[in-house]
């Protein structure tokens, strides 16, 4: 794909969504780091009923370490995995509190020292509570980004690198979310809606569907 074709995706992207956010509900960097390690394999609906009763009660490093990890799992119980994600967010916590005075960490390195927190959550919170020019590269934005031809790679970090490199540096900071909204509502896994798709002219998928 050519880097006229990038611009002009994400133009689009830009002039229908000027301000993309991410679906998790959130009103602090550690809040977004909670739901993030809870969102795993797991929906950004789901994560957001249990921490609606979560964050009320506790949402601070202090007060969700003080909940132990049964008292957390009766919170997040409905989410995926919920029991070995209790442990990691309290054990978190507890790093956080006893190396970072409770503050979120603003380096990727410092993030991925916690338990539960990869290269991609540690990419969705910088970019996010942060606005640092990161990539986090989940299912969705590694299918679109194969799919349209927009930044193929084996591996996720491939992806991350040819996006940073590819996306043109003015929509960067925002492409994160531009991506994922479309991989989850248009460019779908099992079959991409390519006939109500903004940027179908421009994707260079070879099995295009013609319906909705």
């Amino acid at each position: 794909m050519n880097a006229a074709k990038r611009l002009e995706i994400f133009r689009r992207f830009h002039e229908d969504n000027p301000e993309p956010k991410t679906e998790l509900a959130y009103s602090s960097p550690f809040e977004l780091l909670i739901a993030v390690i809870l969102s795993a394999q797991s929906t950004d609906v789901g994560v957001n009923k249990a921490t609606a009763k979560l964050f009320p009660v506790a949402n601070t490093p202090e007060a969700i370490h003080a909940l132990g990890v049964e008292g957390l799992s009766e919170y997040i119980k409905t989410i995926g995995l919920f029991n070995s994600k209790a442990k990691n967010v309290i054990e978190t916590c507890r790093l956080l509190i006893e190396r970072h005075g409770s503050e979120i960490p603003q380096t990727r390195e410092a993030l991925e020292a916690l338990p539960g927190v990869g290269r991609k959550t540690a990419n969705v919170v910088l970019n996010t509570a942060f606005r640092q020019l990161t990539m986090a590269v989940d299912t969705h934005i590694f299918r679109v980004s194969n799919r349209t031809g927009l930044a193929p790679g084996k591996n996720v970090v491939e992806v991350e690198k040819k996006l940073m490199k590819f996306v043109p540096k003015e929509f960067l900071l925002d492409s994160h979310h531009w991506l994922i909204l479309h991989g989850r509502y248009v460019c779908l896994a099992r079959k991409p809606r390519c006939g109500s798709c903004r940027i179908e002219d421009l994707c260079e998928y070879k099995h295009k569907t013609s319906d909705d």
